[in-house]
């Protein structure tokens, strides 16, 4: 079975909407293993956007920076979600990464509006809800850097009953 990483972003956490993201992702029959509140420094959120994701790599040091700061504004929740196809099917719930460019029904469709130009101008980080890992092996990285394997549960679900052999 797949895991996947899902960050409910500050803006997410400060707009009290995250029971409504949840929502969605256990309504299609994906299976929390891990949540947890937290609070990381930017050191844990540089390890994750640079080192992991290669973010300022890809879209330079200032987009690094903005989104750093934007992460280090308060609480997130960490979730380890599982089941089939469990990372594509959360990129797909989740949107394009530009809210602007997300499609109604998506998460950031539905929830976010910000374009990367009005970001770039104001120079701030894209509030885009959630973070979703982008492939299997980032997925299986990022976890590893927010969840120890005592904070992984197993344990079986109503809907694992119709998706599995007995």
């Amino acid at each position: 079975m797949e895991q996947t990483l899902v960050i409910l972003k500050p803006d997410t956490i400060q707009r009290a909407i995250t029971g409504e993201i949840i929502s969605r992702f256990e309504r299609v029959g994906l299976k929390i293993v891990g949540v947890k509140m937290v609070n990381p420094d930017r050191d844990h959120y540089y390890h994750h956007y640079e080192t992991i994701s290669k973010l300022g790599t890809r879209r330079g040091q200032k987009a690094l920076d903005v989104t750093l700061d934007m992460m280090t504004n308060g609480p997130v929740i960490a979730l380890v979600l599982e089941g089939v196809g469990a990372v594509d099917q959360v990129r797909k719930m989740s949107g394009t990464t530009e809210p602007k460019e997300a499609v109604p029904g998506t998460i950031r469709g539905d929830y976010a509006h910000i374009s990367f130009m009005h970001a770039n101008d104001v120079e701030v980080g894209v509030a885009n809800i959630v973070h979703a890992s982008g492939d299997i092996d980032e997925a299986k990285m990022e976890i590893k850097h927010w969840f120890k394997k005592d904070e992984l549960f197993k344990y079986k679900t109503l809907h694992e009953k119709f998706t599995q052999p007995s």
